[in-house]
């Protein structure tokens, strides 16, 4: 049994081959649901002589992995991430040639994150491969993991909002509704009261009072259920905060689901309890005519897929948007062609900004992956949210932004390195002895003013930042450093072909800049990607911006000299010049390409570089496909000058025996299993038309 990879996850295998092998580190940033772990498990089969060790959250998330897959690896060593913490005395012996990080954002936390260091520094010899829904720690001051743990190497990303669009994931129907709030009120109106301005309490109060009102006026979630939850037999997931919660939810059951069904079929699971499996498997396995719901806590949050899934009921209060993708991420799975459910029940409003990001994500995706069907067409001004407490969250938000004050405790901790250093040169993974990620504040706050992360960046904070010395722009600084790097490396070899892991004597890393600096300019163009003196810079050191460019006009020239030669391109798929060049491999590739390309696809050569080939003689179709469709011609004027197509035996037209191919169409009807030409019935049709008598 092999394993077979969904097209958007073999694109992203090849990338993470060719990645792993030019930088020794990648990460897959893919949605939940769309298969990703499948890219590491096909990496593992493809390498059944290396050893990989395997890192994610739980054992239990990788052996389901296993089991879903049906297959069984003796090649792969697994740890949980505690497991790992647990064994570092024991890491030195490890020795693995590859190592796996599954939900790679989890390495962020403080001991996790020490031990995954720890073992990364022990083999740096050992290829990497992160996999995660997201690379940022939203409750962590976004920290950037796939920076941290892999220096930007992201191989393949893929945004929810894409992955819908692209249909790898089905689209969800979005219901938010409330089942509880006044503890939530409370707290709010506790921070209000802590207020020390009199003024903004004011103010906050009567946003607060709106937005009691506004709950207030929220449907029943009788009505919510019955008017949304159409399979009224379907599968659903019930995430819950603790035990405690759960019992209290499974309390409400008969009166919340009454509308849709009286006998609701319950199901559990927790970490904790030994009748999870069982249960577990007995939801899975349940196909009756009744509402089934399976109540959890954590346990399928991420790593674990259930299919058969209508939609999720989110009960869990949480701030972290990663949870909460998660959670959604549960009724959406690649391949499964069905139109799920997302109930938000919860107060949730610190996540459920992920909801605009996501209509914004799916607006930017259409722009990027245009459809012409019917089906397509409805993305324009679809993912309609059926919100009955839009007006809650919006007042949500506003008192939320007023309560926030936790940028100026980061300021504090910025201007006292400031104060130290006398710069804000802070290394990206730099953690304060209070326990702020400094670093990663300070990169964030860059993000924020260029407008590629959402966030509240005042110009008095602005000016405030000036004042300690913040360099906003680290693209320049950073683009004269590699600049300067280069020019040494022209003057010492005479060119700027650099390796992609070539490490300058200062330690800067010179090839994955280039490389980098290549890779903007294939997918954004040279003008969106340099300005015009970073051009010229580049231009006076003779700069190769496309590799594959070169390397296909070395091709070229091996064709021409056969061409030459030979007197036309039919060159033997096993033919290798003699110098090394593997031309009839490189030919046959080439047609392969064109003859399976399609229009969503970029095509495999340029429109000049295929008219070059063809003045050499090269054909696009295989040669038996030229051979029949010129002997069919031959036989078809033949008819259309005798009304027949009893051809003599030795009848020759234009060097071709055209007699004998006639016999042997005929013999090759009567005796199919004969070698030679293929006759199919498209074949026989053709020859139908003119006249061939098949006796």
């Amino acid at each position: 049994m092999s394993i077979h990879l969904f097209k958007h996850n073999e694109e992203a295998y090849q990338a993470v081959k060719t990645m792993l092998e030019e930088e020794g580190k990648a990460a897959v940033i893919h949605p939940t649901g769309t298969g990703k772990s499948l890219i590491a498990f096909k990496l593992v089969e493809a390498h059944p002589s290396e050893h990989f060790l395997w890192l994610s959250p739980s054992e239990y998330i990788f052996e389901t992995q296993l089991e879903n897959l049906g297959m069984e690896f003796s090649n792969i060593r697994y740890l949980s991430y505690s497991r790992l913490m647990k064994s570092e005395d024991s890491i030195e012996e490890l020795h693995p040639d590859y190592i796996i990080l599954d939900e790679f954002h989890r390495c962020g936390a403080a001991e996790w994150g020490k031990s995954v260091r720890k073992l990364l520094a022990a083999c740096p010899e050992a290829k990497i491969l992160g996999l995660s829904a997201t690379n940022i720690r939203y409750l962590d001051n976004q920290r950037n993991m796939a920076e941290e743990l892999f220096d930007g190497n992201v191989a393949s990303e893929m945004t929810l909002g894409e992955a819908i669009v692209r249909e790898i994931l089905p689209e969800p129907k979005y219901v938010i509704a409330m089942y509880s709030y006044k503890k939530e009120l409370e707290q709010l109106r506790k921070r209000v009261q802590a207020l020390s301005n009199q003024g903004l309490v004011a103010e906050n109060q009567k946003l607060l009072e709106q937005l009691r009102r506004a709950l207030e006026q929220a449907d029943g979630l009788d009505q919510v259920f019955e008017k949304h939850m159409k399979k009224k037999d379907g599968k659903y997931i019930v995430f819950c905060a603790d035990q405690e919660h759960m019992e209290e939810m499974k309390a409400q059951v008969g009166v919340w689901f009454k509308k849709v069904d009286r006998n609701p079929h319950i199901y559990t699971a927790f970490y904790r309890d030994s009748a999870t499996g069982k249960e577990f498997a007995a939801f899975k396995k349940d196909d009756s005519e009744h509402l089934k719901l399976l109540f959890c806590i954590d346990m399928l949050n991420e790593g674990v897929h259930v299919d058969d899934v209508d939609g999720v009921i989110l009960l869990r209060p949480t701030v972290s948007p990663i949870i909460y993708l998660q959670q959604i991420g549960r009724a959406l799975s690649a391949g499964s062609g069905k139109e799920p459910v997302i109930f938000d029940l919860v107060n949730n409003f610190d996540s459920l900004y992920c909801i605009d990001c996501l209509k914004k994500e799916m607006a930017e995706a259409y722009v990027l992956f245009p459809r012409t069907n019917e089906k397509g067409e409805r993305f324009r001004d679809h993912f309609r949210i059926i919100d009955e407490t839009k007006d809650c969250r919006e007042l949500f938000q506003k008192l939320q932004d007023n309560l926030s004050s936790a940028w100026e405790t980061y300021y504090i901790a910025a201007r006292q390195w400031y104060l130290e250093h006398g710069n804000l040169k802070i290394p990206k993974s730099y953690i304060t002895p209070t326990g702020l990620t400094l670093g990663s504040w300070i990169m964030t706050q860059r993000r924020v003013r260029a407008g590629s992360v959402p966030g509240a960046l005042t110009e008095e904070k602005i000016k405030k930042l000036d004042d300690i010395g913040m360099i906003w722009d680290m693209g320049s600084q950073r683009w004269n450093e590699g600049l300067e790097e280069l020019r040494i490396y022209y003057n010492e070899h005479g060119n700027v072909d650099v390796t992609a892991k070539y490490v300058s004597p200062s330690g800067f890393r010179l090839g994955s800049w280039v490389n980098n600096l290549r890779v903007k300019v294939r997918n954004k163009g040279l003008e969106q990607s340099l300005t015009g003196k970073q051009q010229e810079q580049l231009k006076e050191l003779g700069m190769i911006w496309d590799k594959n460019t070169e390397t296909w006009e070395m091709y070229f020239q091996a064709a021409e000299k056969y061409s030459k030669t030979h007197g036309d391109l039919e060159v033997p798929a096993k033919y290798v010049t003699e110098d090394g060049v593997a031309l009839g491999r490189w030919l046959g590739e080439i047609k392969h390409q064109i003859t399976h390309a399609n229009k969503s696809k970029r095509a495999a050569l340029t429109e000049d570089q295929l008219s070059r080939l063809k003045a050499l003689g090269f054909e696009t179709e295989k040669k038996f496909v030229r051979q029949w469709n010129i002997r069919f011609a031959l036989a078809k004027e033949y008819y259309e000058e005798h009304g027949d197509l009893n051809v003599p035996v030795s009848y020759c037209v234009n060097g071709v025996n055209l007699g004998k191919w006639i016999s042997r169409i005929r013999t090759k009807r009567k005796k199919p299993g004969t070698s030679g030409l293929v006759l199919d019935e498209e074949r026989i049709r053709q020859m139908d038309s003119i006249g061939m008598d098949w006796k």
